[in-house]
């Protein structure tokens, strides 16, 4: 988990996502998104991926409410897809809570310093799996998978989870209280 000091913090990439709605192409950008709110986000390789649909999605999903009572506004899931493998995912899925935000040019995940080579399993480039708080458009926490790196052999799942960030807010709710 990465520690960051008041000089040290950092501003979420300035992009515009693409999203599928109703049937149209919608632009929102990451002020859009992140600007003026407290947000969790949550990045992993891959829609419809084991890990990811086993427990990432699912997990923020189920403590989606615990995240709410910690004073964050919204969750949002990211991953290099397009929109409509991110919308197909969230409704198989049955996502109600969590939003899912396609990076389907990998710009915000490229500019979190994220991205990495999937080539081993086919996938070309993907987002390394971490979490992160952001307020107001700025990186307050960053929870980074050990071992990052090109075409990794596996698939660490520890840092990023909604446990850690939940008891990270819960840490910090308890000292500014």
């Amino acid at each position: 988990m990465a520690q960051f000091t008041p000089e040290e913090l950092m501003k979420v990439p300035d992009v515009d996502f693409m999203f599928r709605e109703d049937g149209e192409f919608v632009i929102r950008s990451s002020k859009a998104l992140f600007g003026g709110i407290k947000s969790v986000i949550f990045s992993l390789p891959g829609a419809f991926t084991p890990t990811c649909s086993a427990y990432q999605l699912p997990g923020y999903e189920a403590f989606y409410d615990m995240f709410k009572e910690q004073g964050i506004d919204r969750v949002y899931c990211i991953s290099v897809n397009d929109c409509f493998v991110m919308n197909a995912w969230a409704k198989d899925q049955n996502i109600e809570k969590v939003k899912l935000v396609p990076d389907g040019n990998a710009e915000f995940t490229s500019g979190m310093g994220m991205l990495v080579k999937k080539f081993n399993l086919g996938f070309a480039m993907r987002s390394w799996r971490y979490a992160a708080v952001i307020n107001d458009e700025v990186v307050e926490q960053l929870f980074v998978e050990d071992g990052m790196e090109d075409n990794c052999p596996n698939d660490p799942y520890e840092w990023s989870s909604p446990e850690k960030v939940l008891e990270y807010l819960k840490e910090t709710s308890s000292v500014t209280d």
